[in-house]
C-alpha cells in the first residue's frame, strides 16, 4: 500500500491558512507547528480573534463617522433630489438584503460542509477505538486462556500421567510453550490510555460540533429576521419595525465578526495540524508507543515491515505445536489413562480457540485498517472541515457588510418618513386628497351639516351679478356631487356659487343653487357653442 505521504497531500488553503503570520500578544513570532498545549501557540490563535476584533472597532467606527457625517452635512434639497432619495433608499435596502440572503446561503453550504467533515472524522475515531479495543480484548482473552485455564487443564492432567515420565515431559512442554506465546503478546501494545483518550476525545468533539452547528442555524435565522424586519419596515413606512431593524442589525453585526474570529482561529489551528499531522502524532504518541509502532500505522509502506510479525510467527508455531502434542496425547494416553480424555479435549477446544483469536489480531493489527481510519480522518477534518470554516468566514463577512449598508441607509429611510408625514401636515385636514385625513376619517365622528358660506367670485363676467340665496330646507334628493364629497371629505360642504372655469374638482351645492347652477352653465354653453360650433 502507498505511504501516507503519498496519499494525503493538503489542500492549497491548508498551505496558505498554515503561512498566516503567527504572532503572540507581545507581537512575537511564534512556530507555526501545531502545538496546542503551549502557551505561546494558544497566544497565536487569539491574536486572530483579536484582529477579528479591531476588525469590529474599524467598522463601528467607520458606521459612526458615516451617520456623523450624514447629520452634519445635511442641507436644504430640491424638490428633484427629494424625489430620488426614497428609490436610492429603496434599491440600497434591496441590495442589503439581497447580500444578507446570499451570505445565508453561504453560510447554509459552510456549516454543511464543516459538519460532514466533523462527523467523518468522529466515524474515523471511533473506527480506530474499536480496532484498539479489539486487540486489547484479544490479546487479555489468550492471556487468561493460556495462563489459567491451560495451567488447570495441565496440572489435572499431570495427576493422572503422574506415572508416566514421558508424557510428564510432554505436558512441560506445552506449558513451556504456552508461557512462550504470553510473552509474544507482550510485544503488542497495550491501548488502554489510548481508547480511554480517544473516547473522550470523540465525545467532547461530537457535542461540541452539535453545539457549534445548532448556534450557526439560529444566528442564520436571526440574519433572516432581521432582513425581514428591514423590509417590513420600508414597505409599510414604519417607525417601530424600522428601529428595530436597526437594533436587531447592530447586534447582527456584532455575531458576525464574533463567528469570523472563532472561525479564523479554528481555521488556521486546525491548518497547522493538517500541514504535518505525521509530526504531531509522534510528539504526542512519544513515550506511550513505540515510534516504529507509530510509523508503522502512520507510513504503512509495502517497504516496511510489521514490528509484530515475528511475535506473530513465534505465537502461530509454539501454538501448532502444542496441538501436535496434544493430538499425540489422546491417541495415545487415552486407551491407557481414559480419565485424561476430557482434559485433553478441553485443552484442544481452548488451542483452537487461541488460533482464531491470533487469526484475528493479525487481522487487526496490519496497518491497513488503521492507515485508512487515519486517511478518512485527515480527509474529514483537512478538506471539508476547513473548507466549511472558509465559508462561514465568507458568511460573516457578507453579513457584516450587509448589516453595515443597513445601519447606513436606515436614517435615510427614517427622515424620508419624517419628510414626508411633516408634508402631509402642511395640507389642510379637511382636504379631501389628504391622505392623512382619509385615514383619521374613520376616528373623527360624524359632525352635522355645515352652513356654507357664499363665493361671489367666478371666471365669469355673468356671475357679477349673483345675490347670495338664502338657505331653506328642502325635501329633494341628495345630489350626486354630495355623495362625492360624503366619499372624500366624510361631511357635505354647500356652495353659493358654482365654481365655473376653475378646472377644480365638481363641488357640492344646495339644492336652492341647483337651478342657478343648471341655468348659468346653460347660459355658459350658448355663449361659447355660437363661437366653436361642434
Amino acid at each position: 500500500m502507498p505511504a501516507a505521504r503519498v496519499e494525503y497531500i493538503a489542500p492549497w488553503w491548508v498551505v496558505w491558512l498554515h503561512s498566516v503570520p503567527h504572532l503572540d500578544l507581545r507581537l512575537q513570532p511564534v512556530d507555526s507547528a501545531f502545538k496546542p498545549r503551549d502557551e505561546s501557540y494558544q497566544e497565536s490563535l487569539l491574536f486572530l480573534g483579536l484582529v477579528a476584533a479591531v476588525g469590529l472597532g474599524l467598522n463601528l467606527l467607520f458606521l459612526a463617522a458615516y451617520l456623523a457625517c450624514t447629520r452634519c452635512c445635511q442641507r436644504e434639497e430640491t424638490a428633484q433630489t427629494k424625489r430620488r432619495d426614497p428609490c436610492c433608499t429603496t434599491w440600497t435596502a434591496v441590495v442589503a438584503g439581497l447580500i444578507c440572503c446570499a451570505a445565508v446561503g453561504v453560510g447554509f453550504y459552510g456549516n454543511s460542509e464543516t459538519n460532514d467533515g466533523v462527523y467523518q472524522l468522529l466515524y474515523a475515531l471511533d473506527n480506530a477505538n474499536h480496532t484498539f479495543s479489539g486487540m486489547d480484548t484479544l490479546v487479555s482473552e489468550t492471556t487468561q486462556t493460556m495462563k489459567v485455564d491451560l495451567e488447570q487443564h495441565l496440572a489435572r492432567l499431570s495427576e493422572i500421567l503422574a506415572s508416566r515420565g514421558d508424557y510428564i515431559q510432554t505436558l512441560k512442554f506445552m506449558q513451556q510453550m504456552a508461557g512462550n506465546i504470553m510473552a509474544q503478546l507482550t510485544v503488542v501494545p497495550v491501548w488502554k490510555e489510548v481508547t480511554e483518550e480517544l473516547t473522550e476525545l470523540t465525545d467532547q468533539t461530537g457535542q461540541g460540533e452539535y453545539y457549534r452547528w445548532l448556534s450557526y442555524l439560529l444566528l442564520f435565522a436571526l440574519d433572516l429576521v432581521i432582513c425581514l424586519l428591514a423590509c417590513l419596515g420600508l414597505a409599510k413606512r414604519s417607525r417601530c419595525l424600522l428601529a428595530s431593524a436597526l437594533c436587531c442589525g447592530l447586534l447582527g453585526l456584532l455575531l458576525s465578526w464574533t463567528s469570523l474570529a472563532a472561525d479564523s482561529a479554528a481555521a488556521v489551528g486546525s491548518s497547522d495540524f493538517c500541514a504535518a499531522p505525521d509530526t504531531f502524532l509522534l510528539n504526542i504518541t512519544e513515550g506511550h508507543v513505540s515510534t516504529e509502532v507509530t510509523r508503522y500505522y502512520l507510513y504503512c509502506s509495502q517497504s516496511m515491515s510489521s514490528p509484530f510479525q515475528q511475535a506473530l510467527t513465534i505465537f502461530q508455531r509454539s501454538l501448532t505445536t502444542m496441538q501436535v502434542q496434544v493430538a499425540g496425547l489422546l491417541r495415545f494416553a487415552v486407551p491407557l489413562f481414559p480419565t485424561a480424555e476430557n482434559d485433553l479435549l478441553a485443552i484442544q477446544r481452548l488451542l483452537n480457540s487461541s488460533e482464531s483469536s491470533l487469526h484475528q489480531l493479525t487481522a487487526l493489527l496490519d496497518c491497513r485498517g488503521l492507515h485508512k481510519d487515519y486517511l478518512d480522518a485527515l480527509a474529514g477534518i483537512c478538506y471539508d472541515g476547513i473548507e466549511g470554516l472558509l465559508y462561514l468566514g465568507l458568511f460573516s463577512l457578507l453579513a457584516a457588510l450587509a448589516f453595515s449598508i443597513m445601519i447606513c441607509v436606515g436614517p435615510r429611510a427614517w427622515k424620508s418618513f419624517t419628510t414626508r408625514d411633516r408634508d402631509y401636515d402642511d395640507i389642510d385636514d379637511d382636504d379631501p386628497f389628504n391622505p392623512q385625513a382619509r385615514r383619521i376619517a374613520t376616528h373623527i365622528p360624524p359632525r352635522g351639516p355645515l352652513r356654507s358660506f357664499c363665493s361671489y367670485s367666478s371666471g365669469l363676467g355673468s356671475q357679477t351679478s349673483l345675490q347670495p340665496p338664502s338657505q331653506t330646507i328642502s325635501n329633494a334628493p341628495v345630489s350626486e356631487y354630495m355623495n362625492q364629497a360624503l366619499l372624500f371629505g366624510g361631511n357635505p360642504r354647500y356652495e353659493s356659487v358654482p365654481l365655473i372655469g376653475r378646472g377644480s374638482p365638481p363641488p357640492t351645492y344646495s339644492p336652492s343653487m341647483r337651478a342657478t347652477y343648471l341655468s348659468v352653465t346653460d347660459e355658459h354653453l350658448r355663449h361659447y357653442g355660437s363661437e366653436f360650433p361642434a
